[in-house]
């Protein structure tokens, strides 16, 4: 027997379900039929894919294999089948736009550009705290665009394949409490808060190894990190328990401020990604325009940070941009 699509999918309901009963149910199957199936299956890959007792299924260490190369062709092959669909049709068709975005500032208002712009266009978003989960599924079919942001000249991983481009770079800011001692001022320096408590939102951003380089430099180790989700974060720096990084079109909060970090010890540089050879790549820069558009639309709420732009020309919308390929 020739292993196909369809008995991974088998595989993968077993272990999601953790039965071959309410796999078969899943699948719309009779249980014996199911079962037989598996029989089959494991013949073919020379073991049993999972231990079988009255607890459920559990994969073997054979089944952990096949399930991690099934749970990356799966997606690969349904991302090719819609995208072929979309090419196939793609002279009646509207235009169709997959975001995913990292914590992305500007996302909302990329999709509102575009909206606007193509009425009949399709848009869809998808969020994750990874920069490699999302550049996985581009690379795969499953979106067409990622918006990340890197720290200072770092770049995201090659090994997806992904073209990267520069939409905007800013310098990180700090967030505070208005009560804070630090609060009136204009720019704090790093130093000043080598006794503070931190909290950041999970997933990649500063607080790797930007953060901890610029407090050595800054001649401190920072203190504890608590890591929660963005209103976690906003909680607990309201609260006085901690203060946090942030961009600087980060939204204004009642009650809290953000100040420049005197020398700009931090750069956080916002990115879009897409597949060289994906039909994405045909629209690319026009949507990397539009994207700094709306990079452009979101300093609207920060005047003074508008102001401290046309003084510091190495931030915002940079000219020429980019990212090589990686």
């Amino acid at each position: 027997m020739n292993l196909e699509l369809r008995h991974l999918r088998v595989v993968c309901a077993i272990a999601e379900t953790g039965s071959v009963t309410k796999a078969a149910s899943a699948l719309g199957l009779a249980q014996p039929a199911l079962t037989a199936q598996l029989q089959r299956i494991e013949r073919t890959l020379g073991g049993p894919l999972f231990d079988r007792d009255r607890r459920g299924a559990r994969p073997t260490a054979l089944g952990e294999l096949v399930l991690a190369r099934a749970r990356v062709l799966l997606p690969a092959m349904k991302g090719l089948q819609d995208e072929a669909a979309r090419l196939a049709g793609a002279g009646d068709a509207p235009p169709c736009y997959r975001f995913g975005g990292v914590n992305s500032p500007i996302l909302g208002r990329l999709v509102h550009r575009l909206a606007a712009e193509q009425p009949p266009a399709q848009i869809t978003t998808y969020a994750s705290w990874s920069v490699d989960e999302l550049a996985q599924l581009v690379a795969g079919g499953r979106l067409d665009f990622v918006l990340a942001g890197v720290c200072g000249d770092a770049s995201p991983s090659a090994g997806f394949g992904l073209s990267w481009q520069e939409v905007a770079v800013d310098p990180v800011l700090v967030l505070l409490p208005e009560s804070h001692p630090l609060a009136s001022l204009d720019e704090v320096r790093l130093a000043d808060l080598r006794h503070e408590q931190w909290v950041a939102a999970p997933g990649d951003g500063c607080f790797a190894d930007c953060f901890a380089a610029a407090c050595a430099r800054a001649g401190f180790t920072p203190r504890k990190v608590y890591e929660t989700d963005i209103r976690g974060c906003v909680d607990l720096v309201d609260a006085g328990v901690a203060v946090a990084l942030c961009q600087a079109t980060f939204r204004p909060v009642s009650g809290l401020v953000t100040r420049q970090l005197a020398g700009t010890p931090l750069r956080w540089r916002l990115l879009l990604g897409w597949h060289p050879d994906s039909p994405a790549a045909q629209g690319a820069e026009l949507v990397l325009e539009t994207a700094k558009a709306a990079y452009v639309d979101s300093l609207a709420p920060h005047p003074a940070y508008l102001a401290w732009l046309p003084r510091n020309p190495g931030f915002g919308v940079r000219q020429p941009s980019g990212v090589r390929p990686g």
